[in-house]
């Protein structure tokens, strides 16, 4: 019945005293994937204290990552929190991982919610709630109803909650929308409400991100142009993502239909059809409704706007790191440790995120522990967990450890190379029999997660001077994603580009000029992505709305970089033999004479925003900028 709608059962009580106080299949009393979900939320405590939402700064940096999932789902947020408001409910949004990234909805219920940590900055994973809608969808990949009883966890018994996932046209998850409130207020009909919700969201990534060919079709014409159509795009000749209705009206699965060679699926005729409907004839005799568009999106600006179903997907990263992730994803769905070099702020945990939410783990858990900044005397707790009492400042019913919260999914350790010596030996031995043992004895836990492990420095080297074992190394580095420094990456304009709009060039509608990119994408950027994120942030925030960001607008740093060159300056660096600034304040002063001083025709003779104008007369009569 997974993905049916279900009445709470009469016999959900039952079925708790089944399961929870005597360890019996509960499943002749609930729905099936109620069952299956408290089976796999076994190794959940469900005396769990409910957790604190993770820091502002942390939340903002996984926001940016599903900005493209933002921004598709906002019309549907908004559309949903009428009803939410109506019936005294919440609508939520989360990432692939059960992330709750926006709440929205009644005002009477909001405080409840922030009670039980259904708010912002809280992961509701089954890893970490047990069976609750977000994460059970999420796992069962359907829409569901999880009621009252239904929970894993006995303090959520009050709570009903809607859910549906919502997928990239690749088939991977992207997030999942969510109804909750009271459980009477719970019903089908909010079921049917996020599941449609969920195809509106699903049908506005696949434009967004399309590049290539884009084919609208369906069995009924008058449906084509609506959110109810089947998508397919197809690029180089290959069918390379379709929405669920497309896949329904061809009877196929995801893995039965990417990566085919449309001639032969869709017939010869296919590419005749741009901008006409009518009908095509399959190469099977099939007739269906159909009409072929080019992307507007070309592949060089896709790039921007592809990151972020976060989440994200194998279809979300830039030109220079998609091969590798390709690859990466590969071994790492046969088993295999993915070890991932690079220097400090290259995107090394970014990329394993990615690699995560695209392997056949994306439903699983994604652990992260940062070896670097654990204490030595907190490695070992942290990493296998501990019974009780097993030391002074023990908790008092002990604790998993992230190795075992990593069951079913993917565990990150980044900076491997800090990990202790005497520890390194017990990592070993727990990769290569997949049991645990927490500290202070008690019985070993089978566990199941695939691995991936980063680090900036080099293994091999410090294996030679004795500070890393060479039977670890080889365990972890199954296969070695070596990820080029940001001024190497041929696709960093593309790159500037859209983290420059995930930054908040977006929301406030600023455009980044040609002399700015090149600026940009000139430096060197000792600090690699993160000190590039950081920057822009500082940018925007400096940006008035709607300006034009030139690159006299950046830190005068970045500007010496552009117009001084270094001697291994990249192709893109152009020579300029004057300043660039005077250039910039040159061609304003004559954009101001040329109007008579009419600041609102010089900008847009100049095709820039009024507020540019007025911050080049404040500079030169040394006063504050105008507004």
């Amino acid at each position: 019945m997974s993905g049916e709608a279900h009445l709470p059962s009469i016999g959900v009580d039952q079925a708790r005293e089944l399961f929870f106080a005597q360890g019996r299949d509960p499943a002749p009393w609930i729905a099936p994937h109620i069952s299956r979900s408290w089976q796999r939320s076994r190794p959940v405590d469900h005396h769990v204290i409910d957790p604190e939402p993770m820091a502002l700064a942390l939340l903002s940096e996984r926001r940016e990552q599903a900005m493209r999932l933002l921004n598709c789902a906002q019309p549907e947020l908004d559309g949903l929190a009428e009803h939410a408001v109506g019936n005294g409910c919440v609508v939520i949004l989360s990432d692939a991982s059960g992330l709750i990234l926006e709440e929205v909805g009644s005002a009477d219920f909001l405080p409840k919610a922030e009670r039980i940590a259904l708010q912002p900055g809280v992961e509701w994973s089954e890893h970490n709630r047990g069976t609750n809608a977000i994460g059970t969808a999420l796992a069962e990949r359907e829409a569901l109803m999880v009621l009252g009883g239904e929970h894993y966890l006995a303090q959520n018994g009050a709570l009903g909650c809607a859910a549906a996932p919502i997928f990239t046209g690749r088939g991977e998850l992207a997030g999942a929308l969510d109804i909750s409130g009271e459980t009477v207020r719970v019903n089908t009909h909010a079921l049917g409400l996020v599941r449609m919700a969920a195809q509106q969201v699903e049908h506005r990534m696949m434009l967004a991100e399309a590049g290539g060919h884009v084919l609208r079709f369906h069995a009924r014409p008058a449906l084509i142009g609506t959110a109810r159509e089947g998508l397919m795009v197809i690029e180089g000749g290959r069918i390379v993502a379709a929405n669920r209705v497309a896949l329904e009206l061809f009877s196929r699965s995801w893995d039965g239909l990417l990566d085919l060679d449309a001639e032969a699926f869709l017939g010869a005729n296919w590419p005749r059809m741009e901008h006409r409907r009518n009908l095509l004839t399959l190469p099977g005799g099939r007739q269906i409704a159909m009409v072929m568009e080019r992307s507007n999106t070309p592949d060089t600006a896709r790039t921007t706007t592809r990151h972020a179903t976060s989440p994200p997907g194998m279809t979300t990263e830039a030109d220079d790191i998609q091969p590798l992730l390709h690859k990466a994803v590969r071994v790492l769905n046969e088993g295999v440790s993915v070890l991932v070099n690079g220097e400090t702020g290259s995107g090394k945990e970014v990329f394993s995120r990615r690699l995560h939410a695209a392997s056949r783990r994306s439903a699983g858990p994604f652990v992260a522990v940062d070896c670097a900044s654990l204490p030595e005397t907190l490695i070992e707790s942290e990493l296998f967990g501990y019974e009780e009492g097993a030391f002074t400042g023990a908790k008092r019913k002990g604790m998993a450890g992230r190795i075992r919260e990593a069951h079913g999914g993917v565990l990150f350790l980044d900076e491997i190379a800090e990990i202790p010596l005497p520890l390194q030996t017990r990592l070993l031995r727990v990769l290569e029999e997949r049991v645990v043992t927490p500290l202070g004895g008690g019985q070993g836990v089978a566990v199941d997660f695939d691995l991936v492990c980063a680090t900036h420095g080099h293994l091999p080297a410090l294996v030679e001077a004795g500070r890393f074992r060479a039977d670890l190394m080889y365990r972890v580095a199954g296969f070695t994603v070596a990820l080029p420094p940001l001024h190497q990456r041929g696709d960093r304009h593309a790159l500037i580009s859209r983290l420059f709009l995930e930054a908040g060039g977006a929301a406030k509608h600023l455009r980044l000029e040609s002399d700015a990119l090149e600026a940009l994408a000139a430096y060197r950027w000792p600090g690699n992505v993160r000190e590039l994120r950081s920057t822009l942030r500082a940018v925007v925030a400096l940006a008035d709305a709607g300006d034009s960001v030139t690159a006299a607008m950046l830190p005068a740093h970045l500007v010496g970089a552009w117009t001084s060159p270094p001697d291994d300056a990249t192709p893109h660096a152009l020579p300029h033999t004057e300043p660039l600034m005077s250039i910039t304040r040159h061609a304003i002063d004559e954009a101001l004479k040329a109007c008579d001083h009419d600041v609102a025709k010089a900008a847009r003779r100049l095709d820039v925003h009024r507020s540019t104008i007025y911050r080049h007369l404040a500079r030169q009569r040394g006063k504050p900028e105008a507004h």
